[in-house]
């Protein structure tokens, strides 16, 4: 567990945010940086056939140690933490043996408080790592990232059987690049297993379909006597656009199931303004709707502007729902559950809301749920993780290596519920 810490630590000190609004690929230079620590890191283990790539991501294969034939497997995790809130200079808090009640965080006002987040009964006498309130904690993802290097040591150091065993550390996940950035070529697996940011016992293999909106708003800024006359204000014009859209249908005012709108980004001047949606919805009618109704809004508010003035949007879809082609391949989710089983964890299935490897990777064919890390709270200052939880996702990728050589031989799995 010192270990596992050291390396959560260490990933954690260095910025990786990704960035919306830019064509760099990846996005920051510190997810290069950390991409870098890791390919080293990889090949201080004995994974020799560590790569890093022009784009940034991070792969490697750990070959095959048995002689019968065993499905290859992989995991994933990403480089970056998310642009929604302030990554740099985290300054992390360890509460050993937490015994309930209000946590301080940093010197400021704010608190994690199990009244606000009921989760916190569970910590009871484990060890908990926390922001200092003025930053988030990173732990989505680089908690999956140790855990996955730890997992590598373990399986190097006790000659654990296993298949061939890959591994992918991808930049820009946050910002819905991260699949795209794998070479699939590389990547010659039968199924994967993202390492995301949820809670315990978190198990997800349904997702909403997800659509990104990005819309350019070109304004007049010329001021002349009388500014009706003059100047068509962009930034006016983003406002009017987003007030278009119902209020209980934005992000924040949606639970689990339930389709979304969300402004991801917006900046500009009068002249010239940039916003950035997502759009989600499970079912794919509504998915559609809300695809639709943007360029409504966009279409109605662009009827009467200046000549020189205008409203462009494009849509692009991001991904759809996995659920549909994970279970095509049920023993790649009653592996996942009969591990946590087996590890002494309840799985606890759920849909997920947001962009992950799993769903786009399943795009490309390839069976991804994703299994957790043990963390809490992301893209704020209220994140959390428990170091116990942490070791917890280490032991269950291990269980899935080990029932994945098993499965090798019978071509089953039981799940012992």
């Amino acid at each position: 567990m010192d270990r596992l810490l050291e390396r959560f630590w260490e990933y954690i000190a260095i910025n990786s945010q990704s960035k919306t609004y830019t064509k760099a690929k990846p996005s920051s230079s510190g997810q290069v940086k950390l991409a870098k620590l890791l390919f080293t890191e990889l090949l201080e283990l004995g994974v020799s056939t560590s790569e890093l790539l022009e784009n940034g991501c991070v792969m490697a294969k750990l070959p095959a140690n048995i002689e019968y034939s065993v499905p290859a497997i992989g995991f994933i995790s990403h480089l970056d933490t998310s642009p929604d809130f302030v990554g740099k200079n985290v300054k992390p808090q360890l509460i050993e043996n937490y015994r309930g009640g209000d946590i301080a965080l940093g010197t400021g006002n704010s608190v994690l408080s199990p009244v606000m987040f009921p989760i916190l009964h569970e910590m009871i006498g484990k060890t908990i790592i926390t922001t200092d309130g003025k930053t988030l904690l990173g732990a989505e993802n680089k908690a999956g990232i140790a855990e996955i290097m730890t997992a590598i040591s373990h399986l190097e150091q006790q000659n654990i059987p296993h298949g061939d065993i890959y591994i992918v550390f991808t930049p820009d996940a946050k910002i819905g690049r991260g699949a795209h950035n794998i070479d699939l070529e590389k990547f010659n697996v039968q199924w994967a297993y993202s390492l995301l940011g949820r809670g315990i016992g978190g198990l997800e293999y349904e997702n909403f379909n997800i659509a990104n909106v990005r819309i350019k708003i070109i304004g007049k800024g010329t001021l002349k006597e009388s500014s009706k006359e003059g100047m068509v204000n962009a930034l006016t014009l983003a406002t009017r656009i987003h007030n278009q859209i119902p209020s209980h249908e934005i992000a924040k005012s949606t639970i689990m199931d339930q389709g979304f709108y969300h402004l991801n980004g917006i900046k500009g001047t009068v002249e010239k303004t940039e916003m950035n949606y997502i759009i989600c919805d499970f079912d794919k009618q509504n998915f559609a709707k809300r695809k639709r109704a943007m360029f409504q809004i966009a279409e109605e508010l662009g009827k009467d502007l200046h000549p020189d003035c205008y409203i462009e949007l494009t849509v692009d879809d991001i991904c759809y729902n996995m659920n549909k082609v994970v279970c095509q391949h049920p023993h790649v989710i009653e592996i996942a559950k009969q591990a946590m089983i087996d590890c002494h964890l309840k799985p606890i299935v759920q849909p997920m809301r947001d962009i992950t490897h799993g769903l786009l990777l399943t795009d490309y064919g390839i069976p991804c749920p994703n299994i957790f890390t043990g963390g809490y709270n992301f893209h704020s200052k209220y994140e959390f993780i428990s170091l116990e939880g942490m070791q917890q996702a280490v032991e269950v990728i291990l269980r899935i290596v080990t029932l994945t050589a098993q499965y090798g031989k019978s071509d089953r799995v039981a799940v012992n519920e």
